[in-house]
């Protein structure tokens, strides 16, 4: 995800000296992504990263949305998350966040200063079980970006590939998937502690 972020800095989190990568939506993928009367103006991630370990820390996700009423009014939504990652133990030699807690504060703003509201929820979660590759998932659940498919990043050179090329097949660009479980139907199911 934070392949083409750049450094902005450095910052205390939680007493860990952490590096801060920041990654911004391009203007066209924006556009792409907005629909009707509702345009996408901003989307921004910072990843704060442990100078010591390498781990994330903490992940800021921050949304900005315009939306257009049918009488002419214009409404913001800024919808912020900020999850802080704890808890890190390997599982089949990749280092896992068990737990953790993420905040989101909405708010909403316009013309007028009535229209303003701000909501916060917070969720503290742990993480009881990790299993990757877990069989029966679709690999339609989990399409990798297009330059894990394609080869293009240096991660694909871990893919299987032939005559230079990565397979395009499931086999080739199989995701590892945090998922957590089967219930009785053969659905996933996700273990969490609120």
């Amino acid at each position: 995800m934070f392949a083409h972020a750049r450094c902005t800095g450095e910052k205390k989190i939680n007493g860990e000296d952490c590096f801060i990568l920041k990654l911004s939506t391009d203007p066209r993928t924006l556009k792409a992504r907005s629909e009707g009367p509702a345009e996408i103006i901003r989307h921004v991630l910072f990843g704060y990263f442990s100078q010591k370990t390498g781990l994330l820390i903490h992940l800021e996700d921050s949304h900005l949305t315009r939306i257009q009423s049918n009488e002419g009014d214009t409404v913001y939504w800024e919808t912020t998350i900020n999850s802080f990652l704890d808890d890190y133990r390997p599982v089949e030699g990749i280092q896992i966040a068990h737990s953790g807690r993420s905040v989101v504060t909405l708010f909403r703003f316009g013309e007028t200063a009535m229209s303003h509201t701000k909501t916060r929820m917070e969720e503290v979660w742990n993480i009881e079980e990790v299993a990757f590759n877990v069989p029966g998932l679709s690999i339609d659940c989990f399409i990798p970006p297009a330059e894990l498919r394609f080869g293009s990043i240096s991660e694909a050179s871990e893919l299987p590939q032939e005559g230079g090329r990565v397979k395009n097949n499931a086999a080739a660009h199989r995701a590892k998937v945090a998922a957590l479980g089967k219930s009785r139907e053969n659905n996933i199911a996700v273990k969490m502690n609120l």
